[in-house]
């Protein structure tokens, strides 16, 4: 289920750092939790969805690798974007 591409815009237009800014951390991991967010509603219904649970994982452990990378290279933008997004902050 990919996202709607005016969903997808506003998403890039909340996040970007720049004006044409598609692909900084901050930018790919609200795209990916607004994709994790829908799935996990998609498997709350269909339940016995075992190809949609794995794409699912798969999609958490990119957001994690973005999430850690962030972390690393700029603990204050981790900060910020996990707190727009309200995901738990890893210390």
């Amino acid at each position: 289920m990919p996202l709607p591409k005016e969903l997808k815009q506003e998403i890039i237009r909340n996040f970007q750092r720049h004006d044409k800014d598609t692909g900084s951390p901050e930018v790919q991991i609200a795209i990916l939790t607004e994709k994790i967010n829908r799935l996990t509603e998609h498997l709350k219904k269909h339940k016995k969805d075992i190809h949609s649970r794995r794409g699912l994982i798969a999609m958490i452990h990119a957001r994690r690798r973005h999430l850690e990378y962030l972390r690393q290279k700029d603990y204050q933008r981790y900060l910020e974007i996990v707190k727009r997004l309200g995901l738990k902050v890893k210390e």
